[in-house]
């Protein structure tokens, strides 16, 4: 007998097109905070990741009123001048300014794993404290994904080891698609990938900011594309259009949550 498909499993038809568009980067700047909430209030964002350790973070729990976020582990700071670091103080991920390292080699060279498993459980027992209803997991850049070792931390078909079937074999829900955006802005892959959507459950991310000194100031290489891809769900109105035209139906990641509590 032939399993069911994630969207059967679901409650929905076997060739149904599901897709999540989740937010990133929430908590990073009070402008992103506006972004995401607002891009969430359309109904056509249908998740986001809170930044647990980024200074913005306690204003974006303000701001919660049950939204589907989850957690963006986070192992980096990116950004020269704007730092933030582990909340548990790991010594091996502290750079030499205090915060988190740069970039995801240096976390992959210098990073004890049962230090970052510690910073990343802590991260999200705060943002259970802070009050949000947890409803999934991604990494911040891709840190926890790419390497072999630290996607056994973070437990996607990425560089060379099968990590969807590692997940899969430890009774993980995921998505079956996930359109990756290199870098900041999807406009472009939008635009691109709405017409060929495949049955299942697809995700597609952004990173919404509204315009402000404050973004302009920290994000000085990628400003704005996040507040295009801001403008994109709330001034503009063909995403929404787009999907319809496609077939698809927007959902969240309690669902997929729900799946998994129940053995999925």
């Amino acid at each position: 007998m032939t399993e069911p498909t994630l969207a059967q499993r679901l409650g929905y038809p076997a060739d149904a097109k599901l897709v999540v568009i989740n937010a990133d980067d929430l908590g990073s700047c009070h402008s992103a905070n506006v972004g995401v909430f607002e891009c969430l209030a359309t109904g056509t964002v249908t998740s986001a990741t809170l930044m647990v350790p980024c200074p913005w973070a306690r204003e974006a729990s303000s701001r919660y009123r049950g939204e589907d976020i989850g957690v963006h582990l986070t192992v980096n700071a990116e950004y020269e001048l704007y730092r933030w670091g582990p909340i548990t103080h790991a010594p091996s991920l502290l750079g030499g300014d205090g915060g988190f390292p740069r970039t995801m080699e240096d976390v992959w060279d210098h990073a004890d794993l049962d230090e970052v498993r510690r910073e990343c459980r802590a991260q999200i027992e705060r943002a259970i404290l802070w009050g949000f209803d947890v409803s999934h997991l991604d990494a911040h850049m891709g840190t926890l994904q790419l390497r072999p070792e630290f996607f056994d931390v973070y437990l996607e078909r990425y560089m060379g080891f099968p990590a969807r079937a590692v997940a899969a074999d430890e009774g993980a829900v995921f998505t079956d698609h996930f359109r990756y955006v290199g870098g900041v802005g999807s406009r472009e892959t939008f635009e691109r990938d709405f017409a060929t959507l495949r049955p299942g459950v697809t995700e597609f991310l952004l990173h919404p900011a509204v315009d402000s000194a404050e973004l302009r100031s920290l994000a000085t290489d990628d400003w704005e594309s996040r507040v295009d891809d801001y403008e994109m769900i709330c001034k503009e109105d063909w995403v929404r259009r787009r999907l319809d035209e496609a077939g698809a139906t927007l959902i969240g990641y309690r669902p997929l949550r729900e799946l998994a509590r129940a053995g999925g």
